[in-house]
């Protein structure tokens, strides 16, 4: 029976009904305990039901105010319950979540006020790094998977840029012209501006001089910050993200973005990506007893930053219906604010840490923000600028689906590390992990770069015959190989079929003989894995 009834007696009475909000019957995460007239309530626990952790969070504070820890407690109690999570590590601090914490005076006394039964305990982790720029596996994505939405959104193109970048996309699709990294985007680009290429797109709008050169010119200065190295191949699979440890425990994908966080935009608009990217491939579950993956969307202002109403609608769209593939997003930022209204309103879940009112838009904001909550037995503006260190404002979803009654919460301490790990026991982390030999080394295979520099002279349609030859003759050849081989002789296969790079190339398989790509929301290309 849930602590909060148990002690029901010894409860204030206003507490008591916000308490009695939170005695769930199922499987919970505990966040902490009830915090009253500026007393701590440790017999009125706080909590999140399981099921309901893919409806959706928002976890907002100032800086300094504690929302790392919160992540971090959040994902402990996910990954025991067997739930796979996705960290977004900005300022490289989560690794710790790997090993066992530190008991110190100040974890005791927290443990103590909040009736945590606290006990050191490292999560099973992978470590991920875009491009592998910083320490972990690297993490990449083809051009033509990411897609000319995302794409546009990163080279901060207008719409008239975007909807030219879309036709370049949708040309290299019909004729199998593979964009694997950016030299091939470029070399496209080039040939359809080019005596031979310009005939190409007439018919469908053409490509103007102007808006190619801006187009290049973006990729030339994107290319010159290191960002060449986060498109490429082998790109990686997200539903690694979806694995469970040995011991039935979920695993924490940790994407380290310490070294890239002076390139905002693209590293939230990389995450957007591997989100779409999961939308695409997940079937439908429905309401599942517990969500399959929980993705923290952390810095989640810098993705709405400038984007455009076409790219808003999409995040919305992915926002609301992925819910029903079982993967929870939290977007971890400063104010609500921060969020467009229209994805604010899909986030059912929400932990609010202090707030500061030092200047005239500080007490714009907080008053936005008090109205973003139900009515509450609080004065919300008052408790909001007085939180400390570890305490926040919580209402979430109840199993039945209606809001919890808003609720001060003294937060429980994380088990794990609060801190990085050591630099040299991550990076033996890194090169241990089994996923380490598929996706380290990048592979640059014939792509439309190759493929459009030596026939600048030969029409699309002649190298898109000629390109058919090339895909077909491995297999003509693999054919005949087959047929002179003993049928008891051991097959390479599986050997072959593990690694980053066939999976790779099975994903894009599809383009290399003219075959246009299907699309989705953001314009990713959809695959089949």
């Amino acid at each position: 029976m849930p602590e909060a009834r148990a002690a029901s007696a010894a409860l204030p009475q206003p507490a008591l009904e916000i308490a009695s909000g939170y005695a769930f019957g199922g499987p919970a995460l505990d966040l902490g305990a009830l915090l009253w007239d500026g007393v701590c309530l440790p017999d009125a626990q706080v909590r999140i039901p399981l099921p309901m952790l893919n409806r959706h969070g928002l976890v907002a504070g100032a800086t300094g105010t504690g929302k790392t820890k919160t992540l971090q407690l959040v994902a402990e109690q996910l990954s025991a319950q067997g739930v796979p999570v996705f960290l977004a590590d900005i300022k490289g601090d989560v690794s710790g979540i790997s090993a066992p914490g530190a008991r110190n005076e100040k974890v005791q006394a927290r443990a103590a006020e909040v009736h945590q039964e606290w006990v050191a305990t490292g999560f099973p982790a992978e470590f991920y790094a875009l491009g592998g720029i910083g320490q972990g596996i690297p993490v990449r994505a083809t051009v033509t998977s990411f897609g000319p939405v995302l794409l546009a959104k990163v080279l901060q193109l207008n719409q008239t840029q975007e909807q030219s970048l879309g036709l370049i996309f949708h040309y290299a699709d019909q004729k199998g012209l593979e964009l694997l990294d950016l030299k091939d985007l470029r070399a496209v680009v080039a040939f359809l501006t080019s005596d031979e290429g310009k005939a190409e797109l007439k018919n469908i709008g053409g490509l103007s001089t102007a808006t190619a050169g801006v187009i290049l010119r973006s990729l030339t200065a994107f290319e010159a910050q290191g960002m060449a190295d986060f498109f490429g191949e082998p790109e990686f699979d997200t539903t690694e993200l979806l694995r469970t440890a040995s011991d039935g425990r979920g695993m924490v994908s940790v994407l380290e973005l310490a070294a890239v966080q002076d390139r905002p935009q693209l590293f939230s608009t990389f995450l957007m990506w591997l989100l779409a990217d999961l939308f695409h491939d997940l079937p439908e579950v429905g309401d599942a007893d517990k969500p399959k993956l929980v993705f923290f969307f952390d810095e989640a202002h810098l993705l709405f930053n400038g984007a455009s109403k076409a790219f808003l609608d999409s995040i919305t769209q992915t926002v609301r219906l992925i819910r029903s593939k079982g993967v929870g997003v939290f977007f971890v930022t400063q104010t609500p604010k921060d969020v467009p209204a229209d994805v604010l309103a899909q986030l059912g879940n929400r932990v609010q840490h202090a707030l500061r009112a030092f200047t005239p838009d500080d007490q714009k904001a907080l008053k936005a923000t008090v109205k973003t909550f139900p009515d509450s037995a609080y004065d919300l503006e008052e408790l909001l600028t007085g939180l400390g260190t570890g305490e926040a404002v919580v209402t979430v979803l109840s199993e039945k689906g209606a809001p919890t009654p808003v609720a001060a919460t003294r937060l429980r301490a994380p088990e794990s590390l609060m801190g990085p790990v050591e630099p040299g026991t991550l990076d033996s982390a890194v090169r241990s992990s089994p996923l380490y030999g598929r996706y380290a080394q990048a592979v640059d295979r014939e792509s439309a770069y190759e493929k459009l520099s030596p026939r600048g002279a030969k029409g699309p349609d002649e190298m898109a015959d000629e390109m058919a030859d090339e895909v077909k003759a491995p297999a003509r050849k693999a054919k005949d190989a087959a047929a002179r081989k003993p049928k008891d002789d051991p097959s390479v296969v599986e050997q072959v079929v593990g690694s980053g790079v066939f999976k790779s190339l099975a994903r894009s398989l599809g383009t290399q003989i003219g075959r246009e790509i299907t699309r989705s929301l953001f314009g990713t290309a959809r695959r089949r894995r």
